[in-house]
């Protein structure tokens, strides 16, 4: 189980990196499609850190109890 949570934290944090690079190319392009992907990357980078700490947590619980 905290494989899979490890690998959803990089699944978000490749989100955020792609919208970045939308943001990048949608600029000058179309503005609110651009704002559109900084409303996703700034989720993505929130969901991120959300889960890592999360998984932190957990795993911390995990050893605590086998102690």
């Amino acid at each position: 189980m905290i494989k899979i949570l490890r690998y959803t934290e990089y699944i978000y944090l490749a989100v955020a990196v792609i919208s970045l690079f939308e943001i990048y190319a949608q600029w000058n392009v179309d503005r609110q499609r651009a704002y559109l992907f900084v409303f996703f990357a700034v989720v993505s980078i929130g969901m991120f850190i959300f889960k890592k700490t999360y998984r932190k947590r957990f795993e911390d619980r995990q050893k605590n109890n086998k102690n």
